[in-house]
């Protein structure tokens, strides 16, 4: 696939500027979507094996979030009404509900901590958070094809489904940058759900192609609400929201709603002139499974990624820092430009998911604390310590040009980020740099060990004992779990109330 940079090269056939009223081919971005969600199965081992992981870390994400009143009012069913008694199950609660509303309550609890998985490139995102789409439509799927005898999915299906889904959230990222012409990046959670979402109920490529159109279609979500002055918890809905919205999409084209063929490409209408600055999609590599194999996840902290290596070397001189605490003088941050941009915050901040998405405060806890958990957002915890605001007020962020443009390197990929202390007497600290977080591919086999950690402890703090063990036991064999309905599978997560 060649890199879009005219009408010829965009993998789109710019529609001609006339008020003729013929109807064109779809445009070939939605077309090679299609295709590889269609066709695509020489999936490595290495992704599989990636997958697997992700779909433990993931649910284990989305059971944290459950111990969060916040997080928790939001789910179930819609106004009161009633649940689906052969709908789609939410990990550890006792919902079934229709697959619509399944996809967003599990998006909900699967991003509201901001520990899921990550992929960092022009455009940002969690391809993780398709697993709302994914997981709700697959028990539903298998669940229901048990009544007239059909097949009905397995494990193996899902994984497969989610390296289809990183990879086209990921790619499109790679160099479109949906941020800066203020759209959100949850709008690729949709993209990606409804091709999968529609590959697994069986969907005909005109009936994918449709779904895909409408997806674009959409009225997509403003970033207002990851940034200042309007930082707010809806960054935490928001993409299981979108995966809902592609659940409900696809609902839609296979009840025979016609397609927008040229919805990217059509003059002054179309998603590039309307939405995207006239500006036709760059595609820089082939669909395969590059997204799932270099994905980032987080290991130890949960923060904003832009900012997991920032908080390792702050941890690192936490100790340094107690003993020299009164007379630190200034705090230099050494970074790139997207967490400049995204994350990099001076004056008040107002709510957890605010504090979540500031780099001086998660540095600041990190430092004073030698720690960062979910809990260290709070207002309770922010208002009892002043300290930490008195902190940021002395710290100063800085970009390294390097650490920018290796983190655009397609083989480097790296979150590079320093920290180092200034004292009033002159002296200073080593200038602490940390390359790779945790959970890069670079750092994959030191990882795994610590990602099985985290499971358990979210399986174990969520359910009783007996259920706890059955669930971290399905994690022990990958290829039992990978024969598995998914509808045997998800009734394991339930929790009862």
């Amino acid at each position: 696939m060649s890199v879009d940079t005219s009408s010829q090269k965009t993998g789109n056939k710019m529609s001609a500027n006339t008020n003729k009223n013929s109807c064109p081919e779809y445009d070939e971005v939605l077309q090679n979507i299609a295709d590889y969600t269609l066709k695509f199965n020489d999936f490595s081992d290495e992704a599989l094996d990636t997958a697997f992981v992700c779909l433990m870390d993931t649910l284990g994400c989305g059971f944290r979030a459950l111990k969060f009143p916040a997080c928790t009012q939001h789910l179930g069913t819609v106004w009161g009404g009633r649940e689906t008694p052969d709908g789609a199950r939410v990990p550890g609660t006792e919902f079934c509900l229709d697959p619509a509303k399944a996809a967003w309550d599990i998006g909900c609890i699967i991003r509201w901590l901001d520990f899921n998985d990550t992929w960092l490139a022009a455009e940002w995102g969690h391809p993780s958070d398709n697993l709302g789409a994914i997981l709700a439509v697959t028990d539903y799927l298998s669940r229901n094809n048990l009544q007239p005898g059909k097949k009905p999915l397995v494990v193996q299906d899902l994984l497969q489904a989610m390296i289809k889904a990183h990879e086209i959230q990921g790619c499109l990222a790679l160099e479109n940058s949906f941020n800066q012409v203020g759209l959100d990046h949850v709008v690729l959670v949709k993209i990606a759900s409804v091709a999968v979402v529609a590959l697994l109920a069986g969907a005909s490529r005109e009936i994918m192609l449709s779904a895909l159109s409408h997806a674009f279609a959409d009225g997509q979500s403003l970033r207002t609400y990851r940034h200042a002055p309007n930082t707010g918890s809806r960054k935490s809905w928001a993409a299981g929201d979108a995966a809902s919205r592609a659940v409900r999409l696809v609902d839609i084209a296979m009840r025979g709603e016609a397609g927008i063929h040229s919805v990217l490409t059509a003059k002054k209408w179309g998603f590039y002139d309307a939405s995207f600055n006239s500006q036709p999609f760059r595609l820089q590599r082939d669909y395969s499974d590059y997204v799932m194999r270099n994905i980032l996840f987080k290991v130890a902290f949960p923060a904003e990624f832009h900012a997991q290596t920032a908080v390792e070397a702050a941890i690192t001189l936490s100790a340094q820092m107690k003993q020299q605490s009164e007379s630190i003088e200034r705090i230099e941050l050494t970074t790139h430009h997207s967490a400049i941009e995204i994350i990099s915050k001076q004056g008040a901040l107002v709510n957890p998911a605010d504090r979540d998405h500031c780099l001086q405060y998660m540095v600041a806890v990190a430092l004073l604390f030698g720690e960062l958990k979910a809990d260290h957002y709070s207002d309770s915890f922010h208002n009892n310590h002043p300290e930490i605001d008195a902190l940021r007020k002395k710290m100063v962020v800085k970009e390294d040009k390097r650490y920018s443009e290796e983190y655009h390197h397609p083989e480097k990929r790296s979150i590079a980020n320093a920290v180092q202390l200034f004292f009033t007497d002159g002296s200073k600290t080593e200038k602490i740099v940390v390359e790779y977080p945790l959970g890069h591919r670079h750092r994959r086999a030191e990882a795994i060990p610590r990602l099985y950690e985290k499971f358990n402890h979210s399986v174990k703090a969520l359910f009783l004992n007996d259920q706890a063990e059955k669930i971290t036991n399905l994690f022990s064999d990958r290829n039992a779990l990978n024969t598995m309905r998914v509808d045997s599978f998800m009734d394991c997560l339930i929790r009862s109330r």
